[in-house]
């Protein structure tokens, strides 16, 4: 979903150390487990809370600014890109050599995998990859691809097991994803087990998320990706939350989707009766960490909502005044609104002019009862309806448009700084030369 939706308030708290989860524990009481032997020591943090709070806080000034002065955050130049960048299947299938094959990827929560031997089996682009926790805490990524003939090891969606079985021949593999058993192994011959292991993909977990680099052996460093951004997870406790399910949807071509979630100039032309009566359109102040952004919205009522508080306090007021959506290169937009949280994770494919996004929905406390429940489905199904209705449908006409050949680029405004940085950081990925100077905000 765009940037359309307000995110909860951080709450300012002290440096902790990661607490050991029981396997019984509930998925709210769930703290994610470190690498190796480092499992619970507290993870480098590029800002301190008390920073953080404050760095928001600087924020939240600026964006008051914006609105008493009718104003919003300027670049010194227009951008424009090629309408073929879109369109053109070259690039498409760049992007995902060059890009969608060397970040880290954010391919599941915590909240998904709260105890030993469970697994995630999913697609991303057009990869199969399964995630899974083993008895240690570890998690784990592998290609969800038997060694024997290139059968899938487990069926696609969440479970939990000991091993996983071909359904193919019945070769078993252990959650350290090594070979462990050849069916009827005495008739098919010799064979090196140690050497016939599914194949493993670089994966971290930090801050109630799972990142994954879908290039084996590739180096996954999160600390220099983020840049401090996790550090916002971290303040919310997102480690903790309640992972409450998923819709999938379709749409155009990523970028033309992702475009959509980086901006608010749409609110009141696209938006009028949802997001305009609460937040300003056009009104919108951008940070970056690294490729990452930190998008932010001031309400309408935010005048109101700090001036009466302390200066001091206005850092740890998010979602009263001001809301946040915070942006994971190249496809992820993570809102938090009280009621509930909204991921939405975009995979390109099959072709250059479709998407699918998976729509992800969490939020701290786990569903209560039957009744709880319901309205949860309700509260999901009706994000999801708007998502599609208000953005995704006007992204595939947008894609005909851009088929029809009308015009040849397209222009990015000063006020579209978000979609300029994007698409600044997506040409540096493609260029595939380490040594070009990154782009800054």
């Amino acid at each position: 979903m765009p940037p359309d939706c307000p995110p909860l308030p951080a709450r300012p708290t002290g440096q902790k150390t990661r607490r050991r989860a029981s396997p019984t524990c509930h998925l709210s009481q769930v703290a994610p487990p470190g690498l190796a032997c480092s499992r619970w020591r507290t993870r480098p943090c590029w800002e301190s809370t008390v920073d953080h709070v404050r760095r928001v806080g600087d924020v939240a000034e600026i964006m008051l600014g914006y609105v008493e002065n009718k104003t919003t955050f300027l670049t010194d130049k227009t951008m424009t890109v090629p309408a073929r960048s879109y369109t053109d299947a070259d690039q498409w299938r760049a992007e995902m050599e060059l890009v969608f094959k060397r970040v880290p990827l954010m391919l599941a929560f915590t909240a998904e995998l709260p105890n030993p031997g469970d697994y995630k089996a999913m697609e991303a682009v057009g990869l199969p990859v399964l995630i899974n926790r083993d008895k240690a805490g570890k998690v784990r990524a592998f290609l969800n691809v038997c060694s024997h003939r290139g059968a899938p090891v487990a069926n696609e969606g969440h479970g939990n097991c000991p091993r996983f079985t071909c359904k193919y021949h019945g070769w078993t593999y252990g959650q350290d994803g090594k070979l462990v058993g050849v069916a009827e192994a005495s008739t098919f011959g010799t064979i090196n087990k140690a050497e016939r292991g599914l194949r493993e993909l670089p994966c971290e977990e930090r801050a109630g998320m799972i990142f994954v680099c879908l290039t084996p052996n590739a180096p996954i460093e999160l600390d220099g990706y983020f840049r401090g951004f996790l550090t916002d997870f971290e303040a919310l406790d997102f480690d903790q939350w309640a992972y409450l399910g998923s819709r999938t949807i379709e749409g155009a071509n990523w970028k033309i989707a992702f475009d959509g979630y980086l901006e608010g100039y749409h609110f009141a032309s696209l938006h009028p009766e949802t997001i305009a009566p609460r937040t300003p359109s056009n009104c919108t102040h951008y940070e970056g960490f690294g490729p990452n952004m930190r998008i932010g919205f001031p309400q309408r009522r935010i005048a109101e909502a700090l001036r009466p508080l302390p200066r001091e306090t206005w850092g740890t007021q998010e979602n009263n005044g001001f809301d946040f959506v915070r942006i994971f290169f190249p496809n992820v937009s993570v809102f938090i609104a009280p009621e509930i949280t909204q991921v939405a994770q975009l995979f390109p494919g099959p072709t250059p002019d479709k998407n699918r996004t998976v729509l992800n929905y969490l939020r701290r406390e786990p569903i209560r009862d039957e009744e709880d429940r319901a309205a949860v489905e309700g509260m999901i199904n009706f994000f999801r309806d708007v998502t599609y209705t208000e953005d995704y449908l006007i992204g595939l006409e947008i894609q005909r448009g851009l088929e029809s050949g009308a015009h040849d680029d397209l222009v990015f405004g000063r006020n579209e700084r978000g979609n300029q940085f994007f698409h600044e950081w997506l040409n540096w990925y493609l260029e595939d030369d380490p040594a070009r100077p990154e782009p800054t905000m």
